[in-house]
């Protein structure tokens, strides 16, 4: 009897782990399954082909969201990170772990919207466009740091520090780092130059800047109606320069 009283004192003071890191991790890991189902190669491309062909991929009809990114070919690398996140919002619906009603799931279609206007032009957009949409949704947090970023994270590569109008950018999913002939590299999914769907790996050092988004909250899609229809700030930045310490801002830093 003291044995079992005292494990049960001791269970009442151990800490718990909050229930949205449980989450995060399960929805890491979902998002890594989604990967594993997307087609391999189909050829990179940013033509206007290539988005009509992405509007195919997904289509919206009687309350289901139907993904078949063998469709999207050729691809570019924020349609296909955005195809792999349809695909965990419609795999937790089906699962019966969200529930979103249909105008809701209407403003994830992808209709051609500009930079920074609805979720698919915020996604889309130059500068922190899918840090921006989770941090007006509460979606989950925004953070820079290598060292907390894992596996299954949204990710925004940075080639130069410019960002806006002159940016060199890439939409991700982080996978990990490893180390090439003793030279730290950073492994991540999307759609890449030339091959299209793949994993990549590159230097750390050819990174000038990132930013990782963890999807932790996807119940908050649901206030996708009031937010405003369009970001103001993603929307400038096909012709304005940002900053580091700008797009910092406006992702909640």
């Amino acid at each position: 009897m003291f044995k079992r009283l005292l494990l049960i004192a001791l269970v009442s003071v151990l800490p718990t782990t909050p229930a949205h890191f449980l989450a995060a991790a399960t929805l890491n890991d979902l998002v890594l399954e989604q990967i594993k189902q997307m087609p391999h190669g189909g050829n990179y491309s940013a033509s206007h082909l290539a988005t009509l062909r992405l509007q195919q991929a997904a289509n919206f009809e009687q309350g289901k969201f139907f993904i078949m990114p063998d469709a999207a070919s050729p691809s570019y690398c924020s349609g296909a990170t955005y195809l792999v996140f349809l695909k965990v919002v419609e795999n937790l619906r089906e699962s019966g772990k969200l529930n979103l009603d249909d105008s809701t799931l209407a403003k994830l279609v992808i209709r051609g919207q500009p930079d920074g206007v609805g979720i698919w032009g915020r996604w889309n957009a130059n500068g922190p466009g899918t840090a921006r949409l989770f941090r007006e949704l509460n979606l989950g947090r925004n953070f820079v740091d290598f060292e907390a970023a894992k596996p299954g994270d949204f990710m925004k590569i940075f080639w130069t520090h410019e960002i806006g109008a002159a940016e060199r950018g890439h939409s991700v999913i982080f996978l990990g780092i490893d180390k090439s002939n003793g030279v730290p590299s950073v492994k991540f999914w999307s759609s890449n130059i030339p091959a299209g769907y793949g994993e990549k790996s590159v230097p750390r050092s050819k990174i000038a800047f990132a930013i990782f988004s963890r999807l932790e909250n996807p119940a908050n899609l649901a206030n996708a109606g009031r937010i405003p229809e369009q970001d103001k700030y993603l929307s400038r930045l096909t012709e304005v320069r940002s900053s580091v310490a700008e797009a910092k801002n406006q992702c909640g830093f």
